[in-house]
């Protein structure tokens, strides 16, 4: 028999999962990682890809911390590219092809390789509370396991249905077994739950596809990472994705099949993401549009397997099959299997702490889909926070809640835990304020330190960062106290066809400009050999530039920050009862004892709370 006392219990072996437990483990927790299948972690249920606009920020921002996705996704990368390279850095956005198998085999890798964890494999059915405290959970074996804290990342599990056309029946993904009973567990202590939706494509026999008739999606040039340090591989070489569309005749298919469409014929009353919709709803949505774009994306190095992103849905397979061959390229397309719709059990965020731990029972963590979000990204990062303020916890340390100044993660929980969702939560650049601020490039200068300071990035980590900042200050330096010929200067200026100067000045006042780079510059001879004399990085090259090029956006952003951090220094005590404030409208009143905002900052980001709220809140509080 094993152990069946720990210090934190992960459920869920899934991205939020994998994150969790690591965390857990790595910062001293006797952890137990369980899940329902132990062949499947760190399994990509949707597409084989990590990163993408924002996305690609929060995963450079979970390595920076410490975190194991960056370091996996570079290991079994197949294709990287730098999105939205055209616009500023601030939306520079990082992204990897992955390989499916690789991907799941290397996060087995690591957490095997991970002190302090444990792993069992059975279904979670109850959890064990006394004095309104998890103290444990129950298996579906009548297994009792004790632990100090448990983090629930169930993803789309709880109570799984999975449709295709008028078929539909109980799974968590394809050819797994949906979770019962931890869903109406929660709800007996008081959790008020919902359902949500999510699809996927078919995946389909790339021998059967005619690629010539696409647009071929090489990666770039020179392939970057995510994580900082330098122990993950570089991409000698990359797979390249496809791109291909429906057509009117394809969506007149398609059509044909709607009333058999669990999403339009009632089946389906859950809510899905707006933002990453099925082909159906792209369709009906878009009537006005004669093609959709699809995205042809190799599942990995070593399989003829192929994912048709771009075509989710849940139609009847054979209407899925007769329009898919009428995309350019699928003509003699052959299923692997079809696309299908899922829906699950979910619960409002708004019953959740800034850390992540339930306000409904102490100890118990919530994190990734269970909380409505979508996105391997969005869980991988909520189950880093999880793992960390678990333990934080039980070892009375203060809690561990970054800000939305300080990074994209900070926003996501932010916006869960006092907003809600009602709809699968992704994450956008264009949510977050302070954008300039939270760079893909800058994560570990943001991150690292905290989490060296509470223990999880180790010394390692701390020396690339400190190298990359010396090296990056050396070059602001330089740039900012080196003078240029204008005879040398000029030659460049007008190839690129900027003004010429007519005297000597700094690099600095040349490089600001928005279309003079650090690769012109490096054409001349002083700064060529100032970087080759002095070991310049890449990285701190990058940072240079950045630094000098957006100085005056970054310093509004970082005075625009610090203006709202001193509403976050004004605290509101905690069980403050809002019903006393009679100048309170009743909403707000409503709102601010549900949510329980521990600052003025976060009442003023819950939605419905106005100016004149927080003004009587300001009062009150005696400010």
């Amino acid at each position: 028999m094993f152990n069946n006392k720990y210090d934190v219990l992960v459920v869920g072996g899934g991205h939020a999962g994998c994150e969790a437990a690591a965390a857990s483990a790595n910062l001293g927790s006797k952890t137990l990682l369980i899940t329902m299948n132990l062949q499947t972690l760190g399994q990509m249920s949707c597409n084989p890809a990590m990163g993408g606009i924002a996305k690609g920020q929060i995963i450079r921002e979970i390595d920076a911390l410490g975190g194991y996705s960056g370091r996996v996704s570079d290991h079994s990368a197949i294709q990287y590219k730098m999105l939205n390279k055209s616009k500023g850095p601030a939306m520079w956005s990082p992204r990897v092809q992955s390989d499916r198998v690789m991907f799941s085999q290397r996060w087995r890798e690591l957490l095997e390789n991970t002190k302090n964890l444990d792993f069992y494999q059975d279904m979670i059915t109850s959890l064990v509370v006394e004095k309104e405290k998890v103290v444990g959970v129950k298996t579906s074996l009548g297994v009792s396991i004790y632990s100090k804290a448990v983090i629930l990342t169930n993803g789309t599990f709880l109570n799984g249905l999975i449709h295709i056309g008028e078929k539909n029946f109980g799974g968590g993904r394809a050819g797994e077994k949906s979770s019962t009973g931890l869903t109406e567990c929660l709800e007996s202590y008081g959790f008020i739950s919902g359902r949500m939706k999510t699809g996927t494509p078919p995946r389909v026999d790339g021998r059967t596809l005619n690629y010539t008739l696409m647009s071929e999606q090489p990666g770039d040039e020179n392939p970057g990472s995510f994580s900082f340090l330098k122990d993950t591989n570089v991409l000698e070489k990359q797979k390249s994705c496809y791109i291909t569309h429906t057509s009117d005749e394809v969506h007149d298919l398609l059509r044909k099949g709607f009333d058999r469409s669990p999403m339009f014929n009632g089946s389906i009353e859950s809510i899905g993401p707006r933002y990453c919709p099925s082909i159906e709803d792209k369709i009906n949505r878009f009537s006005d549009r004669s093609r959709h774009q699809i995205f042809v994306e190799p599942e990995g190095w070593n399989t003829i397997e192929v994912y048709v992103n771009g075509f989710s849905t849940s139609l009847p397979q054979e209407i899925q099959y007769n329009a898919l061959k009428k995309v350019k390229g699928f003509e003699h397309v052959k299923f692997f299997r079809p696309g299908y719709a899922i829906e699950y059990d979910f619960f409002q965020p708004t019953q959740l702490k800034p850390t992540l731990e339930t306000k409904i029972l102490k100890n118990l963590f919530f994190a990734g889909q269970i909380n409505g979000t979508t996105g391997y990204e969005e869980a991988a990062a909520q189950g880093l926070i999880a793992g960390i303020n678990a333990t934080n916890k039980l070892n009375d340390i203060n809690p561990f809640v970054l800000r939305r100044d300080e990074a994209y993660i900070g926003v996501l929980i932010d916006d869960l835990v006092l907003k809600g969702t009602d709809e699968p939560y992704r994450m956008f650049t264009s949510r977050a304020e302070y954008r300039t601020l939270l760079r893909q490039d800058n994560a570990d200068e943001r991150l690292t330190p905290k989490s060296y300071e509470l223990g999880l990035a180790d010394k390692a980590r701390m020396d690339v960062l400190e190298s990359k900042i010396n090296s990056t200050n050396k070059m602001i330096s330089f740039y900012s106290k080196t003078s240029f010929d204008p005879d040398q200067l000029n030659l460049i200026l007008e190839s690129k066809k900027s003004s010429s100067v007519k005297q000597s000045g700094k690099f600095s006042k040349i490089l600001a400009r928005p279309n003079i780079y650090t690769h012109d510059l490096l054409k001349i001879d002083s700064v060529c050999s100032y970087v080759k004399k002095h070991n310049i990085s890449t990285s701190a090259l990058e940072q240079a530039e950045i630094q000098i090029k957006y100085s005056g956006y970054i310093t509004k952003e970082k005075l625009m920050a610090d203006k709202i951090q001193r509403l976050e220094n004004i605290l509101i005590p905690l069980n403050f009862n809002f019903n006393k404030l009679s100048s309170l409208s009743s909403e707000a009143k409503e709102k601010l004892n549900s949510i329980q905002p521990q600052t003025l900052s976060q009442a003023n980001r819950i939605s419905g709370i106005k100016p004149s709220d927080i003004s009587v809140l300001l009062v009150a509080l005696g400010r």
